[in-house]
């Protein structure tokens, strides 16, 4: 079975691919109608604006990491021996975790270069669907017991998601 630790993580074009696509696309609406065009820079602008804060609260999360967490110590809470710790941590940060999915993948990705498992990864992002500060309004209109049991559910789920993920992710290096 290979480890994290034997993948190589391979760094494609993709992101100046995406960026190029990006751009001919707002060449194009400029062309075409330049106020459509206006307005999408606006929103794109608006956009950048609300995730920046977020975005940098993540980088400066992974240069923490960087700084003082050795791959060894990341692998001990979130690789293959992690046990219970690992399931907690990763089901908890995705519950406590806040701001768009896409905005976590730079870290998450560190830390899978690091030796963190891949079903822990998944069951962070399931759990990302618990939203704290909106428990209380499903409260309101769902009841205590239904919002108890999905938000139970959905971690259960998130960790035999997480399991299945393992499972299929070994079998996949295997090949």
């Amino acid at each position: 079975m290979a480890s994290h630790k034997q993948k190589k993580v391979v760094k494609g074009k993709s992101g100046l691919i995406m960026l190029g696509v990006v751009a001919v696309m707002y060449l194009v609406t400029f062309y075409v109608n330049a106020d459509a065009g206006k307005e999408a820079l606006k929103a794109g602008f608006e956009i950048v604006k609300m995730i920046a804060p977020i975005l940098l609260f993540v980088f400066f999360l992974m240069s923490l990491l960087n700084t003082f967490l050795a791959p060894k110590s990341i692998s001990k809470h979130l690789g293959e021996e992690s046990g219970v710790k690992g399931w907690g941590i990763a089901l908890l940060g995705g519950i406590l975790s806040h701001g768009p999915a896409y905005i976590w993948y730079p870290m998450l990705a560190d830390l899978r270069k690091h030796g963190a498992r891949d079903g822990l990864i998944m069951a962070f992002f399931y759990t990302r669907s618990i939203k704290l500060p909106w428990l209380p309004l499903m409260i309101s209109y769902f009841g205590f017991a239904f919002t108890l049991i999905l938000t139970l559910l959905v971690i259960l789920g998130a960790w035999v998601q997480g399991l299945i993920a393992d499972k299929l992710m070994s079998l996949w290096d295997d090949s």
